[in-house]
């Protein structure tokens, strides 16, 4: 599966495990976009990323792990129509598109899985390129958390809820 010209989007497998570290160590270290404890271990981090019921992605370019997403059912139940995802791209993939690869394959995949929605449940609003790329990619903001999430630089922000509608098809 290709997320676009020259980005091949294939599902990760063990071998990748310490190129998906690589992106997510500085990213879970930062403390600005994640909840997830900054000084998580390697093997915790990597469990919780792989963890049921989420699908792990990365994009290659060149041959190079440079971005990774995890897709999946946001809750069970009565829910469990609606998608949730993460993503995360090394900091030499940043402005070539490869988030924006990553997300449009994560809507594909899990419109192709059946999800009817997919939301992000906690987007930290200080995370300004984030909000931008998946208003881009369609979402909207649906909800507003205040003070939800300690920043380690701007202390309290408030999290974003975002959704869209995948029966919509692909357009943003």
């Amino acid at each position: 599966m290709g997320g676009g010209t020259g980005t091949l989007i294939r599902p990760a497998t063990p071998s990748d495990h310490e190129a998906i570290w690589t992106i997510l160590e500085p990213v879970y270290r930062a403390g600005e976009t994640y909840c997830i404890p900054p000084d998580i271990a390697r093997d915790e981090a990597l469990a919780d990323w792989f963890a049921a019921p989420f699908t792990v992605f990365v994009a290659e370019l060149d041959g190079r792990v440079l971005g990774t997403s995890h897709v999946g059912r946001n809750r069970p139940g009565p829910a469990a129509h609606v998608a949730n995802a993460s993503f995360a791209t090394h900091p030499d993939a940043r402005g070539r598109g490869i988030a924006g690869r990553l997300v449009a394959h994560a809507k594909d995949w899990a419109r192709a899985q059946g999800f009817r929605a997919m939301q992000f449940n906690f987007v930290v609003s200080t995370n300004a390129d984030a909000v931008h790329s998946w208003q881009k990619a369609g979402f909207d903001i649906v909800g507003r958390l205040p003070g939800a999430f300690l920043h380690p630089r701007h202390g309290y922000v408030d999290a974003l809820v975002m959704f869209h509608d995948l029966t919509k098809g692909n357009e943003p």
